[in-house]
């Protein structure tokens, strides 16, 4: 069995697989990256508000967990992507 058959056979859309791939392409040993939304987005050629759901239906068929990263002064600095 592939390594993407999973998810090819998961049912997402086609959006959710996009962005899973992508992730998983840019994940370091860890399984964990943190592209941009706008990065991503770009990249894929789709919006970011389709990107932002792509990610919300990963996360809710539990392929993916998003963590928020923060500045010492508490400000939001990026996500953490990690594939599960």
């Amino acid at each position: 069995m592939g390594y993407f058959e999973t998810i090819y056979a998961s049912g997402l859309p086609h959006r959710a697989v996009a962005v899973y791939m992508y992730l998983h392409d840019r994940a370091d040993r860890d399984k964990s990256c943190w592209p941009a939304i706008p990065t991503m987005a770009r990249e894929l050629g789709m919006s970011r508000s389709t990107i932002k759901r792509a990610l919300n239906d990963l996360v809710g068929a539990g392929y993916l967990r998003k963590e928020f990263r923060y500045r010492e002064n508490g400000s939001h600095t990026s996500n953490l992507y990690t594939i599960l």
